[in-house]
């Protein structure tokens, strides 16, 4: 007689768990915020209001936007708004000498960039924390920016370009151009960080640079493609700026760097490194754009706004620590109970 096998049961396909996105809790605490003001002041909720929030949060959230890969990689940047200065002073003098606006555009970009090279060459070859490289820098391009500008706003006289048009322009009369390229630049950066071996090798450096490092990973040069990245994101805020307002104030963007960390860490990046959001970013700028709006609508004094916005970043710094503290407790217990 032959040995009969017993017929096995085919095997049931693994059921896959829902995962409530990262964003979640920022989202929803947004959505909380504009309906509780809405329903205090309903003229909050007036779609040119809203439009105009969103406006609002295009140049910021920008930085917001880079900022998330420098504090991925354990690194911060406090030059930002200088940089995004510098890069629009330059574009709109080279407007004002009759250089083609596009042109002169393209040139603050660069010229951004080349700030931003500036910071990681400074911080690679001396082996020091941006955060330190960027506290000399921030007053070495303020000093720059307000030489060159000589301490007054650089107004382009001729605005008949395309490029002016094309940037203030507002599609169905409400939703600035500017909005969107925001939203194209977020979108292209979600899937840059989360998609390429770029992005890969950000997280990796962040989470741990030893053992990037012996993975082969190198992680001086990614150090630098981060700085590089952010001032390059800077110039272009900066030039976008220029287009939209058709001119860039000698002090604007001296009070950005807070603003910026503040929204990337209350959109969940953390400041350990490892990891990042760039929707959660984003969500943050727009959590401080509704506290800064909604002060205005209940009447209180717009300086408070400061106080605010550090204040939700306190409270969203200790829920991400609560978090992780609760995450570990549970990991310990679960190799308790295996071992």
């Amino acid at each position: 007689m032959t040995d009969i096998e017993p017929t096995k049961a085919p095997a049931r396909p693994a059921r896959r768990r829902f995962r409530m996105p990262d964003e979640i809790g920022v989202i929803v605490a947004l959505l909380a915020m504009v309906a509780i003001i809405g329903m205090a002041r309903p003229r909050f909720l007036n779609p040119i209001n809203l439009f105009s929030l969103l406006g609002n949060t295009t140049f910021l959230g920008m930085l917001a936007v880079g900022m998330v890969f420098l504090l991925a990689v354990r690194e911060i940047d406090l030059s930002v708004g200088w940089i995004f200065n510098f890069s629009a002073v330059v574009a709109a003098l080279l407007m004002v000498a009759g250089l083609d606006p596009w042109i002169a555009a393209f040139a603050g970009i660069l010229f951004g960039a080349g700030l931003g090279l500036v910071n990681g060459l400074i911080a690679v070859t001396l082996r020091l924390p941006a955060i330190i490289v960027t506290l000399g820098t921030y007053s070495m391009f303020q000093g720059l920016s307000l030489v060159v500008n000589q301490g007054r706003a650089i107004v382009p006289s001729d605005q008949s370009s395309t490029f002016f048009s094309v940037i203030s322009q507002k599609l169905f009369g409400v939703v600035p151009v500017a909005v969107i390229i925001f939203v194209a630049l977020a979108i292209a950066m979600h899937l840059v960080l989360h998609h390429t071996r770029f992005g890969y090798r950000v997280q990796a450096v962040g989470s741990n640079p030893e053992a990037a490092a012996h993975a082969g990973i190198p992680t001086a040069l990614v150090r630098l493609q981060t700085l590089v990245l952010m001032g390059a994101i800077c110039g272009l805020s900066g030039v976008m700026y220029v287009g939209f307002r058709g001119a860039i104030d000698p002090n604007e963007g001296s009070d950005f760097m807070l603003v910026v960390i503040a929204a990337a860490i209350i959109g969940g990046t953390p400041l350990s490194g490892g990891h990042g959001t760039i929707i959660g970013a984003v969500v943050g700028m727009m959590i401080i754009q509704v506290i800064s709006s909604g002060l205005i609508f209940f009447g209180i004094d717009a300086t408070w706004s400061t106080f605010f916005t550090g204040a939700v970043t306190v409270l969203a710094v200790s829920l991400d620590r609560l978090i992780k503290v609760q995450r570990v407790r549970r990991a310990d217990r679960r190799r308790e109970a295996l071992h």
